[in-house]
């Protein structure tokens, strides 16, 4: 006779938790698959150099306060972007992504931005008709595009800026792209 345990689990630590205590259990029951967990885990650790525990609190908080459960896609999809923070597009985040993780699809890229997006831990960053991009800077800030070579850096707001609104508005985010040469390609 099998049982078959279905737990209600409300909060995502008591999820990992309940995996944690299981992980005795599965290793008995099929050590192959234990294994290949261990393998992906160890590599997800050498390549970010932190512990996984470190690296998901604040993304499974944020993600469980808007609904949305933590994935393995998702952590690799914000580890991409914090890894460098040169505003990628989805494109170029499937393509790093997919170094680490070969089977994630576009569309699940897509997605996994999306619902970061949602959550705060990302800003989607429109800069007139390209595609757009992803900042995981949430602090207020400018970004300048560089129109010889294409490229987004973050300036930081300056202490005490403030823009007088008229009567009645009130701002909830500030979003000023300026657009010039970068020290590289103004030397050129």
């Amino acid at each position: 006779m099998r049982f078959r345990i279905i737990p209600n689990i409300d909060n995502p630590w008591k999820a990992v938790r309940f995996l944690r205590l299981m992980r005795p259990v599965a290793n008995k029951i099929t050590r192959h698959d234990s294994d290949a967990d261990l393998r992906f885990s160890r590599r997800h650790r050498a390549q970010n150099g932190r512990a996984d525990a470190e690296v998901t609190k604040p993304l499974v908080e944020q993600l469980a306060n808007r609904g949305f459960r933590f994935t393995a896609q998702r952590q690799q999809v914000y580890d991409v972007l914090l890894r460098e923070r040169d505003h990628p597009t989805a494109e170029e985040v499937f393509i790093r992504s997919k170094k680490a993780m070969p089977d994630i699809s576009m569309a699940t890229v897509y997605n996994c931005l999306t619902a970061l997006v949602k959550c705060g831990l990302v800003r989607q960053v429109m800069l007139e008709r390209g595609a757009a991009r992803f900042c995981p800077n949430m602090r207020e800030h400018f970004h300048f595009y560089c129109d010889a070579c294409d490229e987004v850096f973050d300036i930081d707001l300056p202490e005490r800026s403030s823009i007088e609104l008229p009567k009645g508005f009130k701002a909830e985010r500030l979003d000023i792209a300026i657009h010039g040469r970068c020290p590289n390609c103004s030397s050129k």
